[in-house]
């Protein structure tokens, strides 16, 4: 039951740590790599990747509750992001 009750709480807490908000969204310029993005936002809920004539793409999601981070990379810099928050603040 103890650990029951330490996983309950340690979930909890991590799920009031999320990075998907226009704070963190805010830090993401054109240009930063993949890894830089990932240490701003943590791992993507969603990514796809692709190579078209020798250059990779790779579109990323971060969701959290109602909050969703899109970012494009081309040759693994950012290129395209965008914030969403339906139903707002």
């Amino acid at each position: 039951m103890r650990r029951f009750v330490l996983a309950a709480a340690l979930a909890l807490l991590l799920a009031g740590c999320s990075r998907v908000d226009e704070e963190h969204f805010s830090k993401i310029e054109d240009g930063m790599s993949e890894a830089q993005v990932y240490d701003i936002l943590g791992k993507p809920s969603e990514a796809s990747s692709g190579d078209l004539l020798g250059v990779s793409a790779t579109s990323a999601k971060w969701v959290s509750g109602n909050a969703i981070i899109r970012i494009q990379f081309i040759g693994g810099k950012v290129r395209l992001k965008t914030f969403d928050q339906p139903g707002g603040r």
